[in-house]
């Protein structure tokens, strides 16, 4: 039998039992759908997680009070032996590769202006939060440098000025935050939420009152921003050397930006292999479908066996021909499930743009090439009984 022979047979065969082919089909292509539309999701998921952490930059090192080996918060940000003072944030600024030093305190008050009042995040912070935080004013200036404690400035979040002031311009204005008075002199331009934190329904007052304000001796964060072409750990580390000279021991935690996406980029990872696991068990199941219908067309098609045996047909081509309509069905299920899930992630992201999906093609051609796997797999058995046939007996059947 020549290979032309074998595709048009194989063809003829699928073609000829057009409802048993669709239903074979089907179960692999839920299982390819399956495992394209939760990858699609959950790669989606992985990139806009990313972007939230990389908003602010990925040439970042964060230093808090407090020794710990996790990437949690510590519980001696709040009392610690020795606070991380202004004055280690002033001399981190010396730091070969360190261009600038943002000293970070974070409370909640309340906040007035405008005849309305609301609770809300108040950060105590630096000068440099916009080169350091990718955040800039779109209204105004930031907090100047070296404001202090004795200049009463504040900046309000986007959100915050709507609710405040509404389209008004509140550059000049007195607000009271915590009960104490400022002048408002800028507006920092909308950064939105970033996982469930709302960055814009915020006011910034320089760090020093805000310490005061919430009665600490310690700043709870000092964000680094440092020269692109550095490497992130040699700089991590002559800061550590620095503050270890300081304090006389390592107690303080330093995380640099590519930790964080390391340990988020290897969670994330894993939620994408589970979702693509669960897939996987959609295309067993269809694996088991292609098994239960090859194997019903071999009791089905005993005749035919027994007329192509008659012809000459040996048991390897009839082997061979059970098998490529096996793998036939599982290739066009497995098209049809790519299409079915890659036009339901386009869908998904059309009407959900909060939910993004992004089609994961290693996910895609892994999915593919199981379905094709599966689908050999489950024929070998049907085609083995196949080609084990007696002629003689096979064309005795009615």
């Amino acid at each position: 039998m020549l290979s032309r022979d074998f595709a048009a047979y194989t063809f003829g065969a699928v073609r000829a039992h057009r409802g048993r082919s669709l239903l074979t089909m089907t179960g692999i292509a839920i299982g390819v759908a399956a495992v394209v539309l939760l990858t699609a999701i959950g790669e989606g998921i992985h990139r806009f997680v990313l972007a939230e952490f990389t908003q602010f930059g990925t040439n970042l090192i964060a230093v808090a009070p407090g020794k710990t080996n996790t990437m949690g918060m510590s519980g001696a940000m709040i009392s610690n032996v020795r606070p991380l003072s202004l004055a280690d944030a002033r001399a981190l600024t010396q730091v070969a590769d360190v261009d600038g030093v943002v000293p970070v305190v974070q409370g909640n008050a309340a906040v007035e202006g405008g005849g309305r009042s609301r609770r809300t995040t108040v950060f105590g912070a630096g000068a440099r939060v916009p080169e350091i935080w990718s955040l800039r004013p779109i209204m105004g200036r930031f907090l100047p440098e070296g404001a202090g404690a004795a200049r009463a400035f504040a900046v309000l979040g986007s959100k915050l000025r709507k609710e405040l002031f509404g389209s008004a311009s509140p550059l000049g204005e007195r607000i009271r935050v915590g009960g104490e008075p400022y002048r408002l002199i800028g507006v920092m331009e909308s950064k939105g939420q970033m996982l469930g934190f709302d960055l814009d329904d915020t006011v910034y007052i320089p760090v020093e009152r805000a310490m005061a304000m919430f009665d600490r001796d310690s700043l709870m964060e000092i964000d680094l921003l440092y020269d692109r072409a550095a490497d992130s750990a040699a700089v991590a580390e002559r800061v550590r050397q620095l503050l270890i000279r300081r304090h006389g021991s390592e107690d303080f935690t330093i995380t640099t930006q590519d930790q964080m996406l390391d340990v988020l980029g290897s969670v994330l990872d894993v939620l994408t292999a589970v979702v693509a696991a669960l897939g996987g068990i959609s295309l067993a199941v269809g694996g088991i479908g292609i098994l239960t219908i090859m194997t019903i067309a071999v009791r089905e098609r005993r005749r035919e066996i027994g007329l192509l045996r008659a012809l000459g047909a040996g048991r390897g081509q009839i082997l061979t021909l059970f098998l490529l309509e096996a793998l036939l069905l599982a290739l066009l299920g497995g098209i049809l499930g790519f299409l079915v899930g890659a036009g339901g992630a386009w869908l998904i992201g059309v009407a959900v743009p909060a939910l993004p999906t992004r089609t994961a093609w290693d996910f895609v051609l892994l999915a593919e090439v199981t379905s094709a796997l599966i689908g050999l797999a489950a024929g070998v058995l049907p085609a083995l009984r196949a080609a084990g046939l007696d002629p003689v007996e096979a064309l005795h059947e009615e």
